[in-house]
């Protein structure tokens, strides 16, 4: 079986580390030049036990449960184990001991240090010391005799000598390493190790060689060499039976020899070539520990014919596994594999660690099951998960029945095995943001409001509440008698709960600090047989749910609300305002993953269920790590993988992965514990945990920023990178209409500059699609822009001279100023309905009397317009005033918009003599006159603000508009409305008023300003009057969007005398054509006169265009190319 090597572990800083098992391998124990001596269960231990033993600890021997340590203030120091309780100072030098070892029975340690001395100290009684003298440099190692005769040094003075313990004499010397003058500089530190039990052979490492002498003869007997080593040894170790041994070289190559034919059976090398310093072989298996210069911790499986490990090591980690998943699982059998924690392939083992009587019946092969399963080193036999457990009781010489069981009868023809999926075992329920349960020290729950921990030892068991913002609350420290496992902790109150035992129930506490009440603790015991398995906290609840499926929710003052149940057991639970979520077991999840589902429900006023059971996405073979909320409310979780997931409430209430923390890991041992996420700013606020799961109490930890970052395709590329920006960008604020539909206030400026910062995003890769001249990819990006947007993306295609984009782009800005005008109108539909009907008497008074005159002209013009389609470019190149041609492409793009939407209620002027339907009839004489005006009010606009400029292109294209029928105002309308230029004197000046305060209002009200203020329909009498009024209506409500200031206008109007109200309805009557007529031949003059009419800052603003504006009589195509290149 070939030798298996699991991942290395970050166990100390970098420098010199070592390692040794404890007597019966149920631990691996690690020192480095930290300081700290480690205790791991296993290799997957992800919370090994420290003892800090000094500023440096550079050896470490372990027997008969006592820990000695070389240390860097000169002392060889012992403590108790797996204590590590302090135990007095063995012996002290005047450098520090480079090495120290214990004897085979362990009554004795020997030590060697830079000072060049070897001392031998009895543990019981440290006053019985022997020291040897002859070195003449430091002592780089030692090793004990197995009989305890000898004893064997190497050190910097380039010799490795035996000295013969009773007397203290050298026996014996070889010159064989490299001369130095400390351990630092030596090119090997040349562990030495004595053949056990017979102590027959000494292995020294020289060079790239091991070479083995022969006791009392001290002749060298044979070398020991393979070619896979290619630069020096450095630590040599036998196995416990004698009959292997192992080496480790300074470039990271292990290489096993089995000793009595000297062959090897084993290479190895280290996945970052690091130097190995420390090798330890496993008491009874075939396992070696080892260390390197990095601080790392390795371990090799599978050497030689070693049994598989079914002692502490193993389990162990069926101890961690248990604590993770449920208890119903524990008949699962070990696979060849130690799981971690992490992996839920992980299978418990309630066999007895101690128990060697069983290592007989495990096969020597490292896969004891591959013929029942094939997929899962780890599977089981899904029929049979409850079986008996004493099937190891019986003789078994058969492989094929190594894995049987005794719940098969035998028979002669052997049943066929199940060969399907494997159930992978229950998660169990644990508090986001809280540590394992079983730890003296640790973490209940840490969060965006504080932080609570528990202390569970000899000395107190209490709990410790701190909160971030002490304004909150101060710090409190409770007792905790009731030995309460769950908290949660929020703005208002602190929730406890602990499980039932057999005398007390199962009990809920809170402390709900907030409350003006004096007493403001309550508890609530839940029924016989029921436990609290999660709780969480919202604004103004609690809530907690139960191994009877049930969830119960409460008041924070302690008023019992709502019960409902849940369809599986619980996982973890999280609350934040008014939302509550809930991770559940939906059912049993298969080859290592975990079958969870979601309820989201919000405990508002209206009580309502989001997410209906949903199944959790999970990574494969992950298990859920953490729930809750970001700060802004949007639902989070994170998977054992460091897979970060939000809630996108745009897409239907999917899941999106925002960020993968292990990307930001170091070693693959390192994790981030994740306490919370804030998405504006976009934060992951965690802590970094080097070479474990999650942190330690003490010393506090510190609290690291991530970024997210969606996991789109080519993030390295411009347009990759934009993608996920403007996408990022769009999820996480998502959260700020959610919010203002739940009637919380918005920071405005926040909202905006998100719009403004998305929009950005979409024209810089609308820019960088059209240089790769993909025009169809702008068309689909110019989708995702507002219109403003869109507006300045058709002035980028026409200079780039893109005209088939540019003409697509306008026909898009034209259809998205419909869709937000039907937008408005449903928002407004219920608000309007007063105000609709009531213009619809107007209108189907004087709209029939003002249509009288040109509506022949309008039948005239729809007859003809499908003979003129086809030459309409031509026509208007023929036009007298087109003397100043020059080829502009834009302006043929424009004409053809026209053209394409034959209904156009602005038409280019043409040699026909076709007329705006809106015209009155003294004007049909000459028909060049209304267009020039119409491209003159253009030109106006331009000046205004250069969004407007933009939005003019559009003017020119309304949809169809037919004022002419009396009929309610359609969503056609609207849009047409939006778009038209009006000509009415005083509703010029209202926009110009407006244009300025629109500027910072939001694209909604600034459309409905347009929309009613560009309105070229016959005036109801209410209409003249609301213009006549508006400016008191806003003096005394300012701050009104136009809705608004049409409601509390219509409020006024109805507050007027009936005469005075017909008095307005004739007005509109009676002056509506010669009102028109009137603003028509005005046109010209009133243009000059709003120049002078402009406020200071319009006019500092119109300095640059002025320049601008061409003369009155230049072409329709002149004009349009002036308005569509140059900078408005």
């Amino acid at each position: 079986m070939a030798a298996g090597r699991k991942p290395m572990r970050y166990g100390h800083t970098e420098g010199h580390t070592d390692v040794c098992f404890d007597g019966c391998g149920g631990y691996i124990v690690t020192c480095g030049s930290d300081g700290d001596v480690r205790i791991w269960e296993n290799l997957d231990d992800d919370d090994p036990k420290s003892i800090n033993v000094g500023e440096k600890a550079y050896s470490c021997a372990l027997k008969n449960g006592r820990l000695v340590t070389a240390v860097s203030n000169n002392t060889v120091q012992i403590h108790t184990f797996p204590e590590g309780a302090p135990d007095g100072i063995l012996t002290r030098f005047t450098m520090n001991a480079n090495h120290v070892v214990f004897n085979s029975d362990g009554t004795k340690i020997a030590a060697g240090s830079s000072d060049f001395m070897v001392k031998v100290v009895e543990v019981t009684d440290s006053s019985k010391q022997k020291t040897f003298r002859g070195h003449d440099a430091p002592v780089l190692s030692l090793a004990f005799d197995p009989k305890d005769v000898f004893l064997a040094s190497a050190s910097c003075d380039g010799s490795v000598r035996v000295w013969k313990i009773a007397d203290q004499t050298c026996v014996t010397s070889w010159l064989l390493l490299l001369k130095c003058n400390d351990v630092i500089n030596a090119k090997s530190i040349c562990r030495l190790g004595w053949q056990p039990g017979s102590g027959k052979l000494l292995a020294v490492p020289v060079d790239k060689v091991v070479k083995l002498y022969r006791r009392e003869t001290w002749d060298n007997q044979f070398d020991l060499s393979d070619t896979f080593v290619t630069q020096p040894l450095n630590v040599v170790v036998w196995s416990p039976c004698g009959q292997y041994l192992a080496a480790g070289s300074v470039d990271g190559s292990i290489v096993v020899w089995k000793v009595e034919t000297q062959e090897c059976i084993e290479r190895m090398k280290h996945e970052k070539n690091y130097t190995i310093c420390g090798l330890a072989w496993h008491p009874k298996y075939g396992q070696i520990a080892y260390t390197d210069t990095e601080g790392n911790l390795g371990l090799l499986e599978n050497i030689g014919d070693g049994k598989k490990p079914n002692d502490k090591v193993a389990s162990a980690m069926a101890k961690d596994y248990n604590d993770l998943f449920d208890g119903e699982d524990d008949n699962y059998l070990n696979g060849d594999m130690i799981e971690p924690q992490s992996s839920p392939k992980a299978v418990a083992n309630e066999e007895d660690g101690g128990d060697d009587d069983d290592d007989d019946l495990r096969p020597t092969s490292g896969h004891p099951r591959r013929m029942i399963i094939d997929d899962d080193d780890n599977s089981l036999d899904i029929g049979l998960i409850k079986a008996n457990s004493n099937l190891l009781g019986k003789e078994v010489d058969d492989d094929d029945q190594a894995g049987g069981f005794s719940a098969f009868p035998a028979s002669s023809t052997q049943q066929p095995l199940y060969d399907g999926p494997v159930p992978t075992p229950k998660q169990k329920p644990f508090q986001s943001g809280s540590t394992p349960v079983h730890l003296m020290h640790r973490f209940m729950v840490w969060n965006s409001v504080g932080i609570i921990r528990c202390y569970n030892d000899e000395q107190d068991n209490a709990i410790d509440i701190e909160f971030h913002d002490t304004s909150i609350h101060h710090a409190t420290h409770l007792p905790n008698s009731l030995n309460h496992t769950m908290a949660d902790l929020s703005n208002e109150a602190i929730l406890l709960a602990c499980e039932s035992t057999e005398e007390l129930a199962s009990k809920l506490h809170c402390i709900h600090f907030s409350s003006w009440d004096a007493n403001k603790e309550w508890t609530v015991d839940m029924p016989e047989d029921e436990d609290i398995e999660a709780v969480c906290l919202g604004q103004g609840w609690a809530a907690c749910a139960t191994s009877a499926l049930l969830v119960r929710v409460f008041t924070v003052g302690g008023v019992q609300k709502e019960i409902f149940s849940l369809p599986g057991s619980v996982v973890s639970m999280a609350g934040h305002g008014e939302q509550l979520i809930i991770a559940y077991h939906r059912g049993t999840g298969f080859d290592g993953d975990q079958c969870l589902g979601v309820q989201l429900l919000e405990l508002g006023k209206k009580k309502k269920q989001v997410l209906h059971g949903d199944p959790l996405s999970l990574t494969k073979k992950s298990y859920l790590s953490w729930i809750g909320f970001s700060a802004e409310g949007t639902p989070c979780y994170v998977d054992s993988e460091g897979i970060v997931r939000m809630l996108n409430r745009g897409l239907g209430n999917t899941w999106i992965p925002v960020c993968n923390v292990r990307e930001h890991c170091k070693g693959k041992s390192d994790h981030y514990w994740v306490v919370g996420i804030h998405e504006n700013p976009q934060q992951l606020r965690c802590i970094p945990c080097k070479g474990a799961r999650f942190p330690p109490t003490l010393p506090r930890p510190a609290v690291a920023i991530l970024s997210f970052k969606l996991p789109y395709c080519q993030v390295t590329t411009e347009k990759g990178q934009m993608e996920e920006q403007y996408w990022r960008s769009v999820v996480f604020h998502n959260h700020v209409d959610y919010l203002s539909k739940n009637g919380y206030e918005l920071d405005e400026n926040a909202k905006s500059q998100s719009a403004k910062e998305q929009q950005e995003l979409l024209m810089k890769l609308f820019a960088l699609s059209c240089k790769l001249e993909r025009e169809f990819r702008c068309v689909e990006l110019a989708d995702l822009m507002t219109q403003n947007v869109v507006n300045l993306a058709i002035k980028y295609a026409s200079r780039s001279r893109r005209l088939n984009l540019a003409q697509r782009l306008s026909e898009m800005a034209v259809e998205k100023a419909s869709e937000l005008a039907t937008a408005l109108e449903e928002e407004e539909e219920e608000e309007e309905e007063d105000f609709r009907s009531h213009l619809n008497a107007g209108y189907s008074k004087s709209a029939t009397e003002w249509n009288r005159l040109p509506i022949r002209n309008v039948q005239q013009d729809q007859e003809t317009e499908d003979a003129e389609e086809a030459d309409a470019f031509e026509e208007v190149e023929e036009t007298p005033e087109a003397h100043e041609q020059r080829p502009n492409p834009f302006s043929k793009g424009t004409v053809s918009r026209e053209v394409t939407t034959p209904k156009s209620a602005v038409i280019a002027s043409s040699s026909q003599g076709r007329v705006n339907p809106f015209k009155v009839s003294s004007n049909k004489k000459d028909p060049v006159v209304p267009s020039a005006n119409v491209l003159d009010s253009m030109s106006k606009y331009s000046k205004k603000t250069p969004s407007s400029s933009s939005r003019v292109v559009n003017k020119q294209k309304p949809p169809v508009i037919k004022p002419l029928i009396p009929k309610p105002k359609s969503k056609q309308a609207l849009a047409a409305s939006f778009f038209q230029v009006h000509t009415s004197n005083s509703s010029e000046k209202t926009m110009e008023e407006r244009e300025e305060k629109a500027e910072n209002e939001s694209p909604v009200v600034k459309v409905a300003a347009q929309e009613n203020t560009e309105n070229k329909r016959p005036k109801t009498g209410f209409q003249l009057w609301l213009e006549e009024n508006r400016a008191n209506i806003l003096t005394d409500n300012p701050g009104l969007n136009e809705a608004e200031v049409i409601k509390e206008g219509m409020s006024r109007f109805r507050m007027l005398s009936s005469e005075e109200r017909m008095v307005w309805t004739e007005k509109a009557k009676g002056g509506t054509v010669n009102d028109l007529t009137e603003a028509k031949k005005r046109k010209r003059p009133t243009a000059g006169e709003d120049e002078g009419k402009k406020n200071p800052e319009e006019k500092s603003a119109d300095l640059n265009l002025s320049k601008k504006i061409k003369p009155l009589d230049q072409s329709t195509n002149v004009k349009l190319s002036a308005f569509a290149f140059k900078q408005s």
